[in-house]
């Protein structure tokens, strides 16, 4: 999947430079990595990065099955006070990806517990992709949920899966890749993603100040 990032949401007047704009979200319990994985995925760099604040996100170009795609992918706060903020992020998104850290199970057990609900309560796309990422497999001897565990969950729950690492890069691609290309698969999620949709998700900004000052490691 070739790709350029971009920090901006500003486009310039004339056609758009892409033939789809998928939204996609990040979820999971604080410090289990997605900001970090975000980080890795657009600017191929790695950072011990301080919890989020509200909601983040950034823009990546990438062109996967002979389309060029724009997509904007919202880093949510894993603490529970601003999970109220957080739920509006839900709507429109085309794909959710749950991240927990394989080193803490409460991070795994919240996945059924709190964030799957979550995705039942909020989205708004009945045939949204999901994907449960497993993160930090770097840490391997500190390992506290086991693979097949996560290849289980995704089995119930539906999802896509893989094990990352965003410190190392293993498989951060792959995910956004897989995800991505499931998305393609789906005609009822193309429909809103057409670059002829009137739709600026852009302008859905954090209630608070931008709520982007720190990113959630």
């Amino acid at each position: 999947m070739a790709s350029s990032s971009s920090s901006s949401s500003s486009q310039a007047q004339g056609p758009p430079d892409f033939d789809y704009l998928f939204k996609l979200l990040l979820i999971g319990d604080s410090g289990v990595g997605k900001s970090s994985l975000l980080l890795r995925f657009t600017a191929d760099s790695f950072e011990d990065l301080s919890p989020t604040i509200g909601v983040d996100f950034k823009v990546k170009m990438v062109n996967a099955g002979g389309k060029k795609l724009k997509l904007a992918i919202w880093d949510t706060a894993g603490q529970e006070r601003f999970r109220t903020l957080t739920s509006s992020y839900y709507r429109g998104a085309q794909g959710i990806i749950m991240v927990y850290d394989v080193t803490r199970r409460e991070t795994f057990t919240n996945l059924s517990d709190i964030w799957a609900k979550e995705i039942d309560l909020y989205s708004t796309n009945q045939d949204c992709i999901k994907m449960l990422v497993g993160n930090k497999v770097d840490k391997e001897s500190e390992r506290a949920v086991t693979k097949k565990e996560g290849i289980e969950f995704a089995r119930e729950y539906g999802c896509l899966f893989l094990e990352c690492s965003a410190k190392t890069k293993v498989n951060v691609e792959q995910c956004f890749e897989e995800l991505v290309l499931k998305i393609l698969d789906t005609p009822s999620l193309l429909a809103d993603a057409s670059s002829g949709a009137k739709k600026n998700i852009f302008k859905q900004k954090p209630p608070e100040a931008d709520a982007a000052a720190g990113s959630c490691c």
